[in-house]
């Protein structure tokens, strides 16, 4: 009950007041999105962790012009790779034989399987594929952000290729896939702080198929 309770008490706050988020619960917020499922365990992406006043600064006219974008404490960048390639899942792959001491042939035979999928599609369908991978983690974060008592504000209104480039993402061989300001809500600015969390019904969500 007690994350529910904290799922309850979140929403996306439209204003922060600068106040600084510890780095230790950023640690645990970021610690929840590397521990998310990904598909084959690949881990397609890359969280900047932006702290500079500065970049923020030129990120906020290419978001809409959003004031979480300056006032939050830290914002998260979920930046997917751009396309799959055989370095990046062979790493994933041998990281694992490294952790765990021994190699499967099972799991060596699906590594090959990849090898011979991923990197023969576009980069499009990969980047696509990847993102979705992102979000995931970045679901999570959100969800570790309400359990620390922090706000984090999911934000997918800004120019992904302004933000590449701010960034230095496509020297890297990622783009940006979606924002998450970390902070505290002001509540004195903040027209959506006081009016209740709006859902569908479970009866209008869920089917359950006995």
């Amino acid at each position: 009950m007690e994350l529910l309770d904290k799922l309850n008490w979140r929403y996306a706050a439209k204003a922060m007041n600068g106040v600084k988020v510890a780095e230790d619960k950023i640690e645990r917020i970021l610690e929840a999105a590397r521990l998310a499922p990904t598909s084959s365990g690949l881990q397609p992406f890359e969280i900047i962790v932006v702290k500079n006043q500065e970049i923020k600064e030129q990120i906020r006219p290419v978001a809409w012009n959003q004031s979480v974008i300056t006032d939050c404490s830290h914002r998260l960048v979920f930046a997917a790779w751009d396309t799959y390639t055989a370095e990046r899942i062979n790493y994933m792959f041998d990281l694992t034989n490294e952790i765990l001491g021994f190699k499967n042939e099972g799991w060596e035979n699906y590594r090959q399987m990849l090898l011979g999928s991923y990197p023969q599609k576009s980069e499009e369908e990969n980047f696509s594929h990847a993102t979705k991978q992102a979000y995931i983690a970045f679901s999570q974060s959100v969800i570790a952000a309400a359990y620390e008592g922090v706000d984090a504000t999911p934000i997918e209104g800004f120019e992904p290729g302004a933000v590449d480039k701010i960034l230095g993402l496509r020297e890297k061989d990622l783009r940006s896939a979606v924002l998450l300001p970390i902070g505290y809500r002001n509540e004195s600015a903040d027209w959506l702080v006081n009016l209740k969390k709006v859902r569908k019904p479970m009866k209008d969500l869920v089917t359950v198929i006995e």
